[in-house]
């Protein structure tokens, strides 16, 4: 079973959500928060699978309560936000979050959307990617990850990372680099652990932080 907590400041949305939750196979939520406190309170408390984390909250921001939450826990982020938010996403990324959605995201999507955060990995499809890349970037936070993060990554790695931040799925790297699926996989799953990234969304930051690439895509 997948546990969720839900964290907005409107009731009426918290509850939908959480109707649409409860429904669904294999997952239940396991409390509700109205601001960024209540939020890191119950996360917590019941150590849910994910929660569902607005942006814009009273008392703490979703941003804030991210960061302490992947600070303190293992349980993963996944923010909720709308087309003029965007500007938000590399602050929450930065944060710790593994995916985004906006609110206006249909309920099955919503839904496979949890499934995939609680599996590990990050809700960054490769469309979703170059849109969040030509927003964020524009709004780039000075860098505070040393280059020196990158020494250990080897040169076939930090290709395979380049081409992550600019967007590719690991189907279309392995294309790009002439090389078999399961190497692409074991390049990234190597990229995690040395970078100590914990999804694939980490990594997109890394790249740029260390100025890998750069918001022109080179």
């Amino acid at each position: 079973m997948i546990r969720v907590a839900v964290a907005d400041d409107q009731a009426l949305l918290r509850g939908s959500f959480r109707m649409l939750i409860d429904t669904a196979d294999g997952l239940e939520t396991v409390g509700e928060a109205g601001n960024g406190v209540e939020a890191i309170d119950l996360v917590r408390r019941e150590r849910p699978d994910v929660v569902l984390m607005d942006v814009r909250m009273p008392e703490m921001d979703g941003i804030e309560a991210t960061r302490q939450i992947c600070a303190s826990t293992d349980t993963r982020v996944l923010m909720l936000t709308t087309f003029d938010l965007d500007s938000y996403v590399y602050g929450a990324l930065r944060a710790g979050a593994s995916g985004f959605l906006l609110k206006d995201t249909p309920p099955a999507d919503l839904l496979t959307a949890i499934r995939i955060i609680a599996s590990g990995e990050s809700l960054l499809a490769p469309t979703v990617t170059r849109r969040l890349i030509a927003e964020f970037t524009n709004r780039p936070e000075p860098a505070n990850i040393p280059a020196r993060e990158l020494e250990g990554v080897t040169e076939r790695e930090r290709e395979v990372l380049a081409l992550i931040a600019r967007g590719l799925s690991n189907t279309e790297i392995a294309a790009h680099l002439h090389v078999g699926l399961a190497t692409v996989k074991t390049h990234v799953s190597r990229l995690l652990s040395k970078l100590q990234a914990r999804d694939r969304a980490q990594l997109v930051i890394v790249a740029y932080e260390t100025a890998l690439i750069t918001p022109s895509g080179k």
